[in-house]
């Protein structure tokens, strides 16, 4: 069986990670959702999700700048608007991850959370979720 729901994620910056960890943990919770697989989605061309490391705020920062590093806006990109960075960027982090729940709890290694990454904000996000036990 198949149960959905949807967070919201508001970013302040063209580009960040945002820990939504948290968000996700409160939902498991207000749904009663016990153990099974979660599947965590970002409906957006500009965006992305990622599994990464939580306990330094740091590798967040790194992540983001390698990230803008590695594809930096560009005049030379033919998107008119101006974006082409923020799709690429989209497409090399991924649009969904998946998370054991195990006893009504987020199944992570020790360090780790998950992330919206952020390409081309700032915005209002969504990230669709579906728990199937």
């Amino acid at each position: 069986m198949t149960e959905t729901a949807e967070i919201s994620v508001s970013t302040q910056r063209r580009s960040q990670f945002v820990a939504i960890a948290e968000k996700i943990t409160g939902l498991v919770a207000q749904e009663g959702w016990q153990n099974g697989i979660l599947t965590l989605f970002v409906p957006h061309t500009t965006a992305g999700i990622t599994i990464n490391e939580n306990a330094d705020p740091d590798v967040a920062r790194d992540m983001v700048w390698f990230s803008d590093e590695l594809v930096p806006q560009s005049s030379r990109f033919r998107h008119g608007e101006g974006n082409s960075d923020a799709h690429i960027k989209a497409s090399l982090y991924g649009s969904s991850v998946q998370v054991i729940v195990r006893n009504g709890r987020l199944w992570l290694g020790t360090w780790q959370g998950v992330y919206f990454c952020e390409f081309d904000g700032p915005r209002e996000r969504k990230v669709f979720v579906a728990f199937t036990s």
